[in-house]
């Protein structure tokens, strides 16, 4: 599955067997053993003669009833859904129009067709379920949002996904969300398509998906989750800056620990694509001094040791082996600290304590506008880690002694505040490293304002030597 083409045909049962124990699917098998009394609906006024005959035959035979009267059957399943309230009967209906479309996926056209006949907009029943009190109601209509989505010949508008794709985002981040594997199926449907991939990262998708990766969440959550980022680094631009979320070392993480195949499976194959997707040379050996740096090496090796009943792991392991080899081959000391620096997983590795790495590439911190030297002032300002706040302030010492411009930069970014600060840090090694770097800030000071008092006395002398010249 190298190719978006070969992603695309796979029928959605082969990406993940979840469906049948997760708690909406439960809840729908006990929905559909249920009898709702249409005549009554009917006696009432609730509903037409005609959409009473409709529903009663779509109840006795779906298929057969379709293929005569498709627009009719559409047209009584969104009646209904405007028209009825009780809850228990919205959920009925929803498991019907849910069971057709898996059915047979050409029917969303016969949705979107009659729809489009009428000038009328096949989404807003839908999206207005998804504000409904009852859960199973909101994700079972958010599941047929999802198929309406990616199974017909109509996009959804870019107002009404950038809405839905939110209510997805923000789905993922409720606590305990008894519907969360519901929620990243949506995802995992809607994100093979290029399209709503840009949308979702427009909503700061892949953020959320790593923050929650990072948590404690169950293999199978994980492997949807991971299959997201999976399906978006298709996309060459997307694979380019997948890492600027710190991809690589949660995924690194997660292979490390899990036991299960599949997500082991799914993990290479975010590496794999992270390495052959990107079209810059560069930004391909970045990922990979990235993955070396998070060990993934080492458990490449391990599980070249294991028998696994899928050849792709194999083949990915291969392919992974003999580019991170390669890559650390061609590694500079520069290349392995702008990757770890990149990563925010700073720890005493041996190049931050070598005089010769920072006498010849403290001036680099400046390359790109700044680049690294702003992630050193932000892992300063944000991380609560003591190992990656005494090593940036090591960092910034070092920059500062070796930079003669070093201190007004670090000024301009804010940082010689921030190191201020961490002077009275809680543990007591920041607190070292953050009164060795502030002492390399004042002697490089003292330093200037020798090099200045010199430039200044030896100006007074050529003003006098002029004057006494010209007497």
């Amino acid at each position: 599955m190298s190719d978006v083409a070969d992603l695309m045909k796979m029928p959605e049962e082969s990406i993940d067997m979840i469906a049948a124990t997760s708690v909406l699917q439960q809840q729908a098998a006990d929905i559909r053993t249920k009898t709702i009394n249409w005549a009554s609906y009917m006696q009432s006024q609730m509903i037409s003669q005609e959409d009473y005959q409709c529903i009663s035959a779509l109840d006795n035979s779906k298929a057969a009833y379709l293929q005569s009267n498709p627009a009719q059957a559409v047209k009584t399943l969104l009646n209904l859904l405007s028209h009825v309230s009780k809850d228990s009967t919205i959920q009925y209906i929803m498991v019907m129009i849910d069971d057709l479309l898996q059915e047979d996926r050409s029917r969303v056209d016969i949705f979107h067709e009659y729809c489009a006949k009428r000038k009328e907009c096949v989404w807003g029943p839908f999206l207005n379920l998804l504000n409904r009190q009852d859960g199973f109601i909101v994700n079972m209509s958010s599941r047929i949002l999802a198929k309406l989505a990616c199974w017909g010949h109509e996009m959804m508008p870019k107002s009404d996904l950038n809405f839905y794709l939110q209510f997805l985002k923000d789905q993922l981040t409720v606590q305990s969300n008894e519907y969360i594997q519901s929620v990243a199926r949506c995802l995992q449907m809607m994100l093979r398509i290029d399209e709503y991939r840009f949308a979702f990262v427009g909503v700061d998708g892949i953020s959320t998906l790593v923050r929650i990766l990072s948590s404690r969440v169950n293999f199978q959550v994980q492997y949807q989750l991971v299959f997201c980022l999976w399906v978006l680094t298709f996309n060459p631009l997307l694979a380019t800056k997948m890492n600027k979320f710190t991809v690589i070392p949660i995924l690194a993480d997660i292979l490390n620990d899990c036991a299960k195949e599949k997500v082991t499976r799914i993990i290479l194959g975010v590496f794999r694509n992270l390495i052959e997707k990107p079209t810059d040379a560069q930004v391909a050996k970045e990922h990979c001094i990235a993955m070396v740096q998070c060990k993934v090496l080492k458990q490449l090796s391990i599980l070249e040791q294991r028998r696994f009943d899928d050849e792709d792991i194999s083949a990915d392991v291969e392919f992974l082996t003999e580019k991170l080899q390669n890559s650390v081959q061609d590694l500079s000391s520069f290349d392995e600290y702008a990757t770890e620096l990149r990563s925010a997983r700073l720890e005493w590795s041996p190049v931050h304590k070598s005089a010769k790495f920072w006498r010849e590439n403290a001036q680099r911190l400046n390359e790109k506008n700044y680049e690294l030297l702003r992630i050193l002032v932000h892992l300063l300002e944000t991380s609560k880690d003591p190992i990656i706040l005494s090593v940036a302030c090591y960092d910034i010492g070092e920059y500062v002694r070796h930079y003669p411009r070093g201190k007004h930069v670090l000024e301009q970014l804010g940082g010689k505040q921030i190191v201020m600060q961490l002077l009275g840090h809680e543990d007591p090694n920041v607190r070292y490293e953050a009164l060795l770097a502030v002492q390399k800030l004042m002697v490089h000071n003292w330093e200037y304002l020798g090099k200045q008092l010199e430039k200044d006395n030896e100006t007074q002398k050529q003003g006098s030597a002029a004057i006494s010249g010209k007497a």
